[in-house]
């Protein structure tokens, strides 16, 4: 993949990260970090998704000097405790048997740095969900297979009719990257989408990534 000046790195494989990103009309490159996400001894989840963000755009950072790089991970929680990815049937139902009726709070963590300076920001989302009836919860399931998604539910699809409200700075931080907060940092290294689309930019020699 090639990317043309100035350059602007996801470090992030997943999909949906992609699609949110692309929104700003910037070119940018997707690179995995390929970092060890296991959790450090009695580190809270919130903790834990705000150092892998950092951990993950550090990381491509230094393969791409001159880049700016996005790191981002996102928790699920419900009562301080984590909700990962259920992986199958029968630990997603379980996941949303224990959701149903409660509020879930989805952290998503956002870091941007040039291998210099670095910000990074939590933004929570916290999901009311509705009382789930068995045959609910078994017909979304079904139909959306939910198994690699924190919590079970993904709101970008069918997961949305699962819940019965939700409170956040950013509605876009529930799909996993934070969007209004990404541009604020976006444009602190130089590089505000609004301008971006604005201004024709100079070319440079593509880059390979």
């Amino acid at each position: 993949m090639s990317l043309e000046s100035p350059r602007l790195i996801l470090a992030s494989s997943s999909r949906y990260r992609r699609e949110m990103l692309g929104r700003l009309g910037i070119p940018f490159a997707s690179v995995a970090p390929d970092v060890d996400e296991t959790p450090h001894s009695g580190e809270p989840p919130h903790a834990l998704a705000l150092r892998l963000s950092i951990e993950k755009a550090q990381t491509v950072a230094k393969r791409y000097p001159g880049a700016i790089v996005i790191g981002s991970d996102q928790v699920a929680t419900i009562d301080g405790a984590p909700l990962g990815k259920p992986g199958n049937f029968e630990r997603a139902r379980e996941q949303l048997r224990s959701m149903s009726g409660r509020t879930v709070d989805f952290h998503s963590a956002l870091a941007v740095t040039d291998g210099e300076q670095i910000e990074h920001a939590d933004i929570v989302t916290h999901c009311r969900f509705r009382k789930l009836s068995e045959a609910a919860i078994e017909a979304y399931l079904n139909k959306e297979q939910p198994y690699d998604t924190a919590g079970s539910a993904k709101a970008e699809g069918l997961g949305i009719a699962l819940m019965s409200g939700m409170t956040s700075d950013d509605p876009t931080a529930i799909i996993g990257l934070p969007l209004i907060a990404l541009t604020g940092m976006l444009a602190r290294f130089g590089l505000d989408p609004l301008l971006f689309a604005a201004q024709p930019l100079a070319r440079t020699p593509k880059a390979p990534l």
